[in-house]
């Protein structure tokens, strides 16, 4: 199936956001959003938008490395009483302005969060799968279905294995105790992806493949990715061989 182009993922920011947008038209924006219980819809809708302006403004500018300083992705605690039909376009707006701004070389060394990590790449697929994420927060809140296109889904857990677990170990020291425990597999049942989590040693080590393995999980790409968000536990997945440690890891991952 393969990971989306640089292009793609710019597209899924735009598409994704276009289909936030419809399902919030008419909605109470109070309402609180299970997945991120200190915030009402209103705010989670402000914390999205913020976080596509910023990085815009980052990359737009030349910003050499990340300056969090600029983001108000986090400072949303104030706003309420919005509507849809206020926030809809601005959400759009935001949306549009990372598309506009990221057709440069993905691979130029601006906007830096992470050492030898292109800015333009790496924000290309952060923001195309932070705004996944927060797409089914918003629907889980309004109990609306939701679907993504299989691809952008592979894209999301590759990511996750690829940078999102990179950045929490160097993070959360609850990831880092969970070193010298056992060794995690994980398989989606229809994306056709298989990951080794191997936190055997002194450092985690991170395998697109099946090795020997403590305990195995499998499921949909969606659930997988949802329990490594935090969005769920191991519930409905397939879990063989040492579910406490899947559980404990999956606990962990707070990102």
């Amino acid at each position: 199936m393969g990971s989306l182009s640089y292009q793609e993922r710019l597209d899924t920011i735009v598409s994704e956001t276009s289909l936030l947008v419809t399902g919030i038209e008419g909605a109470d924006l109070s309402i609180p959003v299970p997945a991120t219980p200190n915030w009402t819809l209103n705010q989670l809708l402000r914390h999205l938008g913020y976080a596509h302006r910023w990085i815009a403004q980052m990359v737009g500018e030349r910003f050499p490395e990340v300056d969090r300083s600029l983001s108000k992705a986090h400072s949303v605690s104030g706003y309420t009483g919005e509507t849809a039909a206020e926030l809809g376009p601005w959400l759009v707006e935001g949306a549009s302005l990372i598309a506009d701004t990221m057709p440069v070389d993905r691979l130029e060394m601006i906007a830096v969060l992470r050492p030898g990590r292109p800015g333009p790449d790496f924000w290309s697929r952060r923001m195309a799968h932070e705004t996944v994420i927060h797409r089914w927060d918003a629907f889980d809140a309004l109990g609306l279905p939701f679907e993504v296109d299989e691809r952008v889904a592979y894209d999301t857990l590759y990511e996750w294995m690829t940078t999102i677990a990179w950045i929490i170990f160097d993070l959360r020291p609850a990831a880092s105790e969970l070193l010298g425990s056992g060794v995690l597999y994980f398989e989606t049942t229809d994306t056709a992806q298989m990951w080794t989590v191997d936190l055997s040693g002194a450092e985690p080590r991170l395998v697109d493949d099946e090795e020997k393995w403590s305990v195995a999980v499998r499921g949909p790409v969606m659930d997988i990715l949802l329990a490594l968000y935090q969005r769920r536990g191991v519930t409905g997945l397939e879990v063989t061989g040492d579910a406490g440690l899947a559980e404990q890891f999956l606990g962990a991952m707070r990102f």
